[in-house]
């Protein structure tokens, strides 16, 4: 059991949870990180959490839900207020309605995640922050302690079996809910190359191709949130098909960190997506986390089925070579 104790100060108004780990202090760190990790602890056993978005940078957002045995899901975020990388990072953690909207019905803390090296590994400090007794007192009386306990106790053995899947240098798609996709690949390079590569032109016509034999004749970038993108296809002359592309606006964007769009195919009358882009470094390169919201599940099946994730990948290899 890593938590080795639970603190509650009604002085400081604080809880605070002390937990070891038998790793090195970035690897704890990604596991934080990274959704896919964070999503196989986070929350009591039972109670899986799934994160739809998760930024992990100062001025950033995540947005989760947990998912009770009989179907039921309790929603939160995080709104990240400082991050310093392998030292702690802090937040804002408050519930949330379905839409993602903060619930005023419940109180919102101050969390601070501390992580420091020790002889055998690493020391992760959890400490929750309250405005008044009362409120300390009506979560702890909720099971807040309890459920900071049975989470951790999923962390040593997520660290275990995940020790190389952190490290796999593949395209994979997960399906979020009926109607959201998360599409994640570890890319060996730092944030700052990766994200310059989506935001020029010049690169993404070099790399953004799919499969072998098609070229990017069109790359018009935004240059600020509002404005609009637009991408356009041709296959050579040996492949079959016709050309096709892709246009949208920026909706939002944190420098290096996060972004989202709208996507429509042109020439088509589809409802656009919802593409939220997030950008993470980790010990072995950038973790790049696309997040796609269909319409509805039938658009959402008929994507991924024309093998999308496949010419992501074949894209994504074109791009580490060119770093």
């Amino acid at each position: 059991m890593p938590v080795t104790s639970v603190v509650k100060d009604e002085e400081t108004l604080t809880l605070t949870v002390h937990a070891d780990f038998p790793v090195p202090v970035a690897r704890l760190w990604d596991a934080y990180l990274d959704p896919r990790q964070l999503e196989k602890f986070w929350g009591p056993v039972g109670y899986p959490a799934t994160f739809t978005r998760h930024d992990g940078t100062t001025g950033g957002r995540s947005d989760y839900y947990m998912t009770s045995p009989e179907g039921e899901k309790y929603h939160g975020y995080w709104q990240w207020t400082e991050v310093v990388e392998h030292k702690f990072f802090e937040v804002t953690d408050g519930f949330a309605h379905a839409d993602g909207t903060p619930s005023t019905d419940l109180p919102t803390t101050r969390t601070v995640f501390s992580f420091d090296p020790t002889p055998d590994g690493s020391k992760l400090v959890v400490t929750t922050n309250f405005a008044t007794v009362s409120e300390l007192e009506q979560l702890v009386s909720m099971g807040m302690d309890e459920g900071l306990r049975s989470a951790m106790s999923q962390i040593e053995q997520v660290l275990i079996d995940l020790r190389n899947y952190a490290q796999t240098f593949s395209t994979e798609a997960q399906l979020l809910s009926d109607t959201q996709v998360r599409v994640s690949r570890l890319i060996r390079g730092t944030r700052e190359q990766v994200w310059q590569a989506h935001h020029d032109a010049g690169l993404m016509q070099r790399w953004l191709l799919g499969p072998d034999g098609w070229t990017m004749t069109e790359c018009v970038l935004p240059a600020a949130v509002g404005e609009h993108y637009r991408y356009w296809w041709e296959p050579g002359p040996d492949i079959e098909g016709q050309g096709f592309g892709f246009t949208g606006e920026c909706l939002s964007s944190i420098p290096q960190s996060y972004e989202s769009f709208t996507e429509q195919m042109i020439g088509t009358d589809y409802p656009p997506t919802l593409n939220e882009t997030t950008f993470t470094p980790t010990t072995g390169g950038t973790l790049l986390s696309l997040v796609i919201t269909y319409p509805d599940a039938e658009t959402r099946d008929m994507v991924l089925a024309t093998g999308m994730t496949d010419g992501m990948e074949a894209s994504y290899r074109r791009l580490e070579s060119l770093l």
